[in-house]
């Protein structure tokens, strides 16, 4: 107990923030201590300081390093100081199995060493040989993995995630023969990844994603039959899928996504105990045959997007029970989406089709899956008229995508259309020929809404300002027939906005003034309409506008002359208007600027040579104005630019 209060007193650290420290009290029973774990004779064998605010370090003299009997020690989640931090006389603590570091945050270089100090390596002494667990994620140590580790023969999981180490994996990791766990993901690694340790029949869980690691997936990899869990996403590998991964029976998790996988997808049908597979962001190509699921009853994920799969859809994948995610995106999948059983103890909530050439109509028994959330139909060929009503069946959904089909949605007035789908978060309807609103009036959590490239025509309705109370994010009616104004209170309705877009309509009178009330818009489209009055200083002033364009309409006046230090322009298009006056000199603020379409005006000055000063800028139009003078510019000793110059 002496020990532990002497260890109090030293330490460094937040009071207020510290739940463990602050009950170690000589008037409390220590068994009552935070994180200390006592064994029957009274030894301290478990240590348990993690997230305890604590700042300052340990030096060598320091009583922890008097627990004789220490087995597991965790000083996760603080803060320490490199000239503080000495773990020299670690090696007095034999007994030690585990230690856990994570998220340990050391400033500079760190001196990790429990042997010879070494600034730049982790080397681990055979001082503690009975160490089971490594984990020093989050670490901020760099270098090469030292060899020291070999000492280390009793180490069965060795967790080093998160580090940055920006060298070659050591083949000598392959020598841990109890080794079941083995994480260096987003370490920095890169090169191959060493064959041999893939002979380590030992391993359960192998975690390398997020590292600069290439090559092929040896054949090899077979022999690693307790392996439960694989994650090699968003690597360098290539080459096929090995078949011989078929063997590995004890799989549960894979993931290999975001390689340069190629060839066809292997079976994984005696894989039985599989919950997710994740193959997506790769190369793969060729069918997806049925034998390759069957018995696959644990599925729970299955993503393939992001690929090149063929042939028809692969229909049995909606007979597995267990299945609750398909994504199949992004593929070459083409034929019918043909009427299928729906089992009664369906649980798949997901079903992502989209960007496929899949055509016909929509099945009927689509509308028997009622647990499904996420529905996305998008960029196919499917064709036929739906009834939007028909969705109210679904009434999980919060996501719903039928965008760029040859479909005909009926949303027609009368029709209760989607008044029972309550969670509705996302609508996606652009191109399905619609020609009136559905009725979204009792939609209030609605945040993306896309009705654009419809035939949707009069006065946009009142209600429609005011769908998900004022949360819409994605807002766009483009490409349509709409021949109403912008109400007033815009502002109001669009006030969390960021995207938003009545682009290709025929909307008339001015933009009001409430428009300067959505401050966080981004992108905001007004283009090929019949607008008039000023273009308002506020859109000008934004400090969040990336994109503006009012071309093609009727605004007159000046532009405004008040471009903020922090503007964040890529696009300004106010071509084919009446604007008049001079280019603000304060554009030249907006140092992001990559489209400027000033053409078809009446603007007037002399050739804006300050506009070389924005590097980022490619395509400048002032055609079809009154400005005067040489195009030429003085020379400096700018880098200078390439961009499309229109006069």
């Amino acid at each position: 107990m002496s020990l532990l209060l002497q260890l109090k007193n030293t330490l460094k650290f937040n009071v207020a923030a510290s739940s463990k420290l602050v009950s170690w009290n000589p008037s409390t029973d220590c068994c009552s201590w935070g994180g200390v774990t006592w064994d029957a004779t009274g030894h301290v064998v478990a240590l348990d300081l993690s997230s305890q605010s604590i700042y300052g370090g340990f030096n060598n003299s320091s009583s922890i390093f008097s627990l004789q009997y220490l087995q597991s020690l965790n000083l996760a989640n603080n803060t320490f100081y490199s000239s503080q931090f000495h773990l020299d006389s670690i090696s007095c603590l034999t007994k030690l199995v585990t230690i856990d570091f994570s998220v340990f945050y050391l400033p500079g270089v760190p001196t990790l060493t429990l042997e010879n100090p070494n600034l730049r390596m982790l080397a681990l002494s055979s001082s503690v040989p009975n160490l089971q667990v490594l984990s020093l994620p989050s670490c901020y140590l760099s270098g090469p993995l030292d060899s020291s580790l070999l000492k280390l023969q009793s180490l069965s999981s060795i967790r080093l995630d998160d580090n940055n180490f920006t060298a070659p994996v050591p083949e000598f990791l392959r020598s841990f023969s109890n080794l079941t766990q083995l994480k260096l993901n987003s370490c920095g690694l890169k090169g191959t990844f060493p064959e041999k340790i893939f002979q380590n029949g030992s391993l359960e869980t192998l975690v390398l994603s997020n590292t600069k690691l290439s090559g092929k997936v040896p054949i090899s990899i077979s022999n690693l039959k307790r392996l439960t869990r694989i994650e090699l996403a968003g690597c360098n590998f290539s080459g096929s899928i090995p078949n011989s991964m078929a063997t590995l029976t004890q799989l549960v998790y894979m993931d290999l996504s975001g390689n340069a996988f190629s060839g066809p997808v292997p079976s994984f049908s005696l894989s039985k105990n599989l919950t997710q597979i994740d193959l997506s962001r790769n190369h793969l190509a060729g069918q997806i045959l049925s034998s390759h699921w069957d018995g696959l009853e644990n599925l729970v994920t299955l993503d393939l997007r992001y690929n090149s799969l063929n042939g028809s859809l692969p229909m049995h994948l909606l007979s597995l029970s267990s299945l609750r995610e398909i994504q199949l995106s992004n593929n070459q999948f083409s034929g019918p989406f043909s009427e299928f059983e729906v089992e009664s103890f369906s649980v798949l909530d997901t079903l992502d089709l989209s960007s496929n050439n899949l055509e016909g109509p929509i099945p009927v028994s689509l509308f028997d899956l009622q647990h499904l959330n996420i529905l996305d139909l998008s960029s196919n060929k499917f064709n036929g008229t739906v009834e939007l009503s028909s969705f109210q069946k679904l009434r999980n959904l919060f996501a719903l995508s039928l965008s760029y089909n040859n479909l005909s949605i009926n949303a027609s007035v009368g029709n209760p259309t989607l008044s029972l789908l309550s969670n509705l978060v996302t609508l996606k309807l652009a191109s399905c020929k619609l020609r009136t609103f559905p009725d979204l009036s009792t939609q209030s959590k609605l945040t993306y809404l896309d009705l654009s490239d419809n035939q949707i025509r009069g006065t946009i309705p009142n209600w429609i300002w005011k769908i998900g109370n004022g949360s819409l994010i994605y807002v766009d009616y483009s490409d349509n027939r709409f021949t109403s104004s912008i109400p007033d209170g815009i502002g109001v309705y669009i006030s969390f906005t960021i995207f938003f877009s009545l682009s290709k309509n025929n909307i008339t009178g001015s933009i009001p003034r409430s428009i300067c009330n959505a401050t966080y818009l981004q992108v905001l489209d007004f283009s090929d309409n019949n607008l008039s009055g000023k273009v308002p200083s506020c859109l000008i002033e934004y400090g969040t506008l990336g994109v503006l364009n009012l071309r093609r309409n009727n605004f007159s006046g000046a532009i405004p002359g008040k471009f903020p230090v922090n503007c964040l322009l890529q696009t300004l298009d106010l071509s084919g208007n009446r604007l008049e006056g001079k280019i603000p000199g304060s554009l030249a603020n907006c140092t992001a600027l990559e489209v400027l379409n000033l053409g078809n005006n009446q603007m007037n000055g002399i050739f804006p040579c300050w506009l070389k000063n924005i590097s980022s800028l490619r395509v400048l139009v002032l055609r079809a104005n009154k400005f005067h003078g040489p195009i030429g510019c003085p020379k400096s000793n700018s880098t200078g630019q390439r961009f499309r110059l229109s006069t």
